[in-house]
């Protein structure tokens, strides 16, 4: 497979014993079943990876939203971050301007509402549950919903919620989200290809390769990874995952990663904090610390290999100070990044590289896929359920006491 991926891995230093190796083959090999056989499975999360995979919408039914030249996303965690990774990595190529409401940030929605361009913009308003408080709150803050709108497209699971209630109420577009795929995997399901489409983005290319991680002849890179990843976590060691990123186009891409492996991997006193750090500025306030500091961390750095075309270029009475003159400025960032693995592997500190080829939606599609799979092994590898999130589900729950009256008579 041409893979334009990474051009390498440099896998964690530490070493497995033969038996252990051998034990966490075998458990490898039967997820790797399993998991090709869920691909294929309609009623299975990873059923997101099929090349089959069929939405729950067509795309001649959006054509009437093409018009739009802002859209706005309201949503929470996995229902904006894969869409936001997506409008971020290939951006230059996108004509559109995209809005991300995923917080409930008051100076946002109200600049947007000072510049009076409700009937201009498209909003997308997305809860699998229908019912994220901070996703209501928003819509109804910006006064998105109002009756036969032809400006909203509604996204939730089909069933009594809030958010599908007020579709058939006030008679606005829906789609419907699969009950069986969880936010943080679903960006390569109506979720994130609604508004990849309508960014202009070709979806048949970002899910072309997404199953090339399960075919045989692949098959040895997702192992691997997964077997090293998965000893670290069982040990507790590294238990703090930095994304040093050298590449910015893809800063939104790890902020999904963030979630998915957060939110999957973080049970049963287990886990990687994943943070995203970004270099080299970092390079100047927390390097001393990734260095020098406890070695509880695991590195994971992203690149991204085309050469920039600015150049440096220092005055005549100068030259003879700065050995940097008439070099790209990507060239210097390359050295940075050469240097730190240098530092990382004479500390024996354990990393990988993520050197990315091209910007494309082939790449992005495999960068979704292959983090995907590998947090899945990770966490049945170790007896962990990648797909629930029973601490998060607690929270929303003590959320809505707070915000009913007699909150003081619920503790």
């Amino acid at each position: 497979m041409k893979n334009n991926l990474f051009s390498k891995i440099n896998l964690f230093n530490n070493k497995l014993g033969t038996n252990s190796y051998y034990s966490y083959l075998k458990k490898f090999n039967k997820i790797f079943n399993e998991i090709k056989k869920d691909v294929k499975n309609t009623k299975k999360t990873l059923n997101i990876l099929d090349k089959n995979f069929e939405y729950n919408f067509l795309p001649k039914n959006l054509i009437q939203f093409k018009k739009y030249k802002t859209i706005a996303i309201i949503g929470m965690g996995g229902s904006v971050l894969g869409a936001e990774a997506i409008y971020y990595f290939l951006k230059k190529k996108i004509k559109k301007n995209f809005l991300f409401f995923d917080d409930l940030d008051e100076s946002k929605i109200l600049d947007f509402k000072k510049k009076k361009i409700f009937s201009k913009t498209l909003f997308i308003v997305i809860s699998k549950s229908g019912n994220t408080v901070e996703t209501l709150t928003s819509a109804f803050a910006l006064n998105v919903f109002r009756r036969k709108s032809k400006n909203i497209i509604v996204i939730s699971e089909k069933k009594n919620n809030n958010l599908f209630t007020l579709s058939k109420k006030l008679n606005l577009f829906y789609i419907e989200h699969k009950n069986n795929i969880g936010g943080r995997y679903s960006v390569l399901s109506e979720v994130g290809m609604v508004p990849a489409y309508l960014m202009g983005v070709n979806i048949l290319k970002l899910r072309s390769n997404i199953f090339q991680f399960l075919k045989l002849q692949n098959k040895t890179l997702l192992r691997d990874s997964s077997i090293k990843l998965a000893t670290l976590l069982k040990s507790k060691k590294n238990n703090n995952l930095i994304f040093l990123n050298y590449f910015p186009e893809l800063e939104k891409f790890l902020f999904w990663c963030q979630q998915l492996i957060g939110e999957s991997l973080g049970k049963n006193n287990k886990g990687f904090l994943p943070v995203i750090s970004k270099v080299p500025k970092d390079h100047h306030s927390l390097l001393q610390l990734y260095l020098d500091g406890p070695k509880d961390k695991l590195f994971y750095i992203f690149s991204f290999e085309k050469k920039g075309r600015e150049k440096v270029t220092v005055g005549k009475d100068f030259i003879k100070n700065f050995y940097f003159n008439k070099k790209k400025l990507s060239d210097i960032k390359n050295a940075q990044k050469k240097a730190l693995i240098k530092s990382l592997k004479e500390k024996n500190i354990p990393y990988r590289e993520f050197h990315i080829k091209k910007i494309d939606e082939e790449t992005l599609g495999k960068l979704f896929s292959f983090f995907i799979l590998e947090t899945i092994i990770v966490g049945k590898l170790n007896g962990i359920n990648p797909f629930d999130q029973p601490a998060v589900e607690k929270v929303k729950v003590y959320t809505k006491k707070f915000l009913k009256k007699n909150t003081k008579n619920n503790f």
